[in-house]
């Protein structure tokens, strides 16, 4: 009886190490997604509108998924990253319509994340000059993508989504009326406030970016390089059951924890800030300082923490996709499981975003001005990113005998239709 209680034992822990062997990129990128950006959009929203604005998680959800899977797909398929594939079958001018604008936005989003990172640091220091701080993160950064083999560093990455679960701790330690949640969530109420529609359209621009899409692609082409059981299944179509099965699970699993993690930052500061008046958070570190008087000391390290961890994922990824994006268009080496001295110029392009991300913090340059542009440019170039991504995944020329699925192939149109109202949604409230 112990022996048969044992292997049962033993068997599900197998089945455990098998199932979390199996997430990778698809978790990362969904855990990237929900970097100190991204926590602060989602804390304006909780701050300044309570629940009305969580209903826009559960639409981003199937949208977010149905666009990550299609790129990883792409990636697998191929064996080429989103960049090397629109270089190979698509008209140069994209590179300046998609790639360097993506850049200069990933760009940014690196110095405002540096910036949250170092606020956060400081107020759990309790220092007042950050900039040494913001350079350190920055530096480490760098040092390890450019020095840490990818094998090991992916599986860093992947370690650090679980720094994202101290928001959920941050939720449970309070009292939350999920009655109210939960109704508010299906049914919200109308509004047409200029900012709530402007804060609408910052959730679906932080939620679905471009920056994503290269990235989970890249990494399916990584995997293949780095693991002799896997081909591009072009050349290996026998692999493409068991390789799309793992992509759907592992897609899956990355946008529902990062969905369920928005929906916790969103559900605690409306609990806290919003309900005791404060309605307006300029940066992800006043919304972890508001949080202690109302929710304690624990949650306000857990909650600047959870800034700091996310940034350490965050950051090398943004860097990384930018990378991706112009060293794959100019077909320039461009894998992270190259040495550094074979791929100078793709290592080169990362730490030299980082570095400018830096420096916007040692210039003093606004990090809520600088969020905004980022999300500009973002929500520009997800659609024509979009556009091509969908072209590409039903290009037989391209995919051979793995265009991706019927019901694939409308939910992503639906993500690329969204986003294009979105923006343009973004300029009609500028303009007003």
């Amino acid at each position: 009886m112990k022996s048969h209680t044992f292997r049962m034992d033993q068997t599900m822990a197998d089945s455990k190490q098998r199932w979390w062997k199996q997430l990778g990129p698809g978790l990362v990128t969904g855990a990237a997604d929900d970097d100190p950006s991204g926590i602060a959009t989602y804390s304006q929203a909780g701050a300044a509108f309570r629940f009305d604005i969580l209903w826009t998680l559960l639409l981003c959800f199937p949208l977010m998924f149905a666009i990550q899977a299609i790129s990883a797909r792409i990636g697998r398929t191929t064996g080429n990253g989103l960049a090397s594939t629109l270089q190979k079958n698509y008209h140069k001018s994209l590179f300046y319509i998609v790639i360097l604008p993506m850049f200069v936005a990933n760009v940014i989003n690196i110095g405002a994340d540096l910036a949250a990172m170092g606020d956060s640091a400081a107020l759990l220091l309790h220092v007042h000059e950050r900039i040494w701080l913001v350079a350190g993160f920055g530096v480490f950064c760098a040092l390890c993508m450019v020095l840490v083999p990818y094998q090991r560093y992916a599986s860093v990455l992947k370690w650090l989504t679980l720094s994202l679960f101290a928001y959920v701790v941050v939720m449970i330690s309070i009292k939350v009326p999920w009655a109210q949640v939960l109704r508010t969530t299906v049914l919200p109420p109308l509004r047409w406030e200029n900012k709530y529609m402007t804060t609408v359209v910052a959730v679906f621009g932080t939620t679905i970016s471009p920056y994503l899409f290269f990235w989970q692609s890249s990494q399916e082409v990584e995997e293949i390089q780095q693991r002799a059981d896997r081909d591009a299944l072009i050349d290996a179509p026998h692999q493409h059951q068991a390789a799309f099965s793992r992509i759907r699970s592992d897609t899956l699993a990355g946008m529902a924890f990062s969905t369920l993690i928005a929906y916790c930052i969103v559900v605690a500061t409306a609990c806290t800030l919003n309900a005791h008046g404060i309605t307006d958070i300029k940066s992800t570190a006043q919304a972890a300082q508001a949080l202690k008087p109302f929710a304690g000391e624990a949650a306000f390290a857990l909650f600047a923490c959870g800034i700091i961890g996310t940034g350490l994922l965050g950051v090398p990824i943004l860097a990384a996709s930018a990378s991706y994006g112009i060293a794959g268009t100019l077909d320039w080496p461009n894998s992270l499981s190259h040495r550094a001295l074979a791929a100078r110029r793709f290592y080169g392009l990362i730490v030299f975003a980082i570095a400018v991300g830096v420096l916007m913090n040692v210039v003093h340059i606004d990090p809520m001005t600088a969020l905004f542009w980022s999300a500009v440019i973002n929500g520009v170039v997800a659609v024509p990113a979009m556009v091509v991504i969908m072209l590409i995944a039903s290009n037989d020329r391209i995919m051979g005998d793995f265009a991706v699925p019927r019901h694939l192939e409308i939910l992503g149109w639906l993500a690329t239709a969204v986003m294009l109202v979105a923006v343009v949604a973004m300029f009609v409230l500028m303009a007003l």
